[in-house]
């Protein structure tokens, strides 16, 4: 399962948390609420700290939003190291 709640909003920018496991239909439901906010020309910054697993599918769409300049912040190591960057932006969480 996975919970997707809205942080923070104005009129730039959302900040999404995101709990739980990124799998199966989890993924495109991620992905749909991400494009929602992008589609609207915002910046989306991705709380990850609740993450506990990424399947395959996640990780591509995980690099994909980071292509589109979607911040990805607070990782545990586990998934920073899943998704392979050491850029991902960590606020001691």
């Amino acid at each position: 399962m996975m919970r997707i709640s809205v942080v923070e909003s104005s009129i730039q920018a959302v900040t999404l948390r995101v709990e739980g496991e990124v799998k199966g239909r989890w993924v495109a439901e991620l992905g749909r609420a991400c494009e929602e906010s992008l589609s609207r020309n915002l910046r989306l910054n991705l709380d990850i700290a609740g993450v506990s697993f990424i399947d395959f599918d996640g990780i591509n769409l995980f690099r994909g939003l980071m292509d589109r300049q979607v911040v990805l912040s607070n990782p545990c190591p586990f998934i920073a190291e899943q998704l392979g960057c050491s850029d991902i932006s960590s606020t001691g969480s």
